[in-house]
């Protein structure tokens, strides 16, 4: 389980200072989907940030089964991220002097994980394993990130707008794909989206504005991807 405490994160200074985060406190539980939502400005990017230890924090506590990471040495904090987490981001971080076959197996070499061509594969790429970031187009080089992300078998992935740059007929697809992996290997999963839709496929949403968090509900009855609008 995650839990979060009193999450309190500002930026800026002085006359400039600017409270992204007013004292959160979550419990996610063990393979949950949480969907968050909220305008922009809202926090919600703020918070996934800082829940996944990528942004450090002013006031509270993260912690995953009991272990704290809030004041973790950044060694440590990037052994946890590299055994634990796995990231999938509106940029798509790759590496542009390997192919899509190696930026994928990057990920799936720090979980062990020899068979990367199922998850090329899902994301209609494997026609172009061999090719290079700079000759894929966004929506393309988003898949490969996706593919990267979850051939790391994570126990929390965290997703930050992740089908924004796919078109609907993509974005269905790879979000299909991603909640029947997450049930098959029940991993949780964490995501911040624009898409009202997308929420009414997850266990739970949760709404944020002006860096609090303003409502949670619960999905009784879960729809797939393919019949959500878009």
């Amino acid at each position: 389980m995650i839990q979060i405490k009193n999450l309190t994160k500002y930026y800026g200074k002085d006359q400039s200072l600017f409270k992204a985060l007013d004292e959160i406190s979550l419990d996610i539980r063990d393979g949950e989907f949480v969907v968050i939502l909220g305008a922009s400005g809202s926090g919600k990017s703020t918070l996934l940030n800082t829940m996944s230890g990528l942004e450090t924090i002013d006031g509270g506590s993260i912690s995953y089964d009991g272990l704290n990471i809030e004041n973790m040495r950044e060694k440590e904090l990037t052994k946890f991220r590299k055994e634990n987490t796995a990231f999938i981001f509106q940029q798509y971080y790759l590496l542009p002097h390997l192919n899509v076959e190696k930026n994928v197996r990057m990920g799936a070499d720090l979980a062990g994980n020899k068979d990367i061509l199922p998850y090329i594969k899902a994301v209609g790429l494997e026609e172009k394993r061999k090719k290079f970031p700079s000759e894929l187009s966004g929506g393309e080089q988003q898949r490969v990130a996706i593919a990267r992300a979850l051939a790391k078998k994570p126990k929390v992935l965290f997703l930050d707008e992740p089908t924004g740059a796919l078109d609907e007929k993509t974005g269905r697809s790879v979000l299909d794909y991603i909640i029947k992996l997450q049930k098959e290997q029940g991993f949780t999963m964490i995501m911040v989206t624009h898409n009202a839709n997308i929420a009414e496929t997850a266990d739970r949403i949760i709404r944020m504005n002006s860096g609090k968090i303003v409502d949670s509900t619960t999905n009784n009855v879960k729809k797939t991807a393919y019949e959500i609008g878009w």
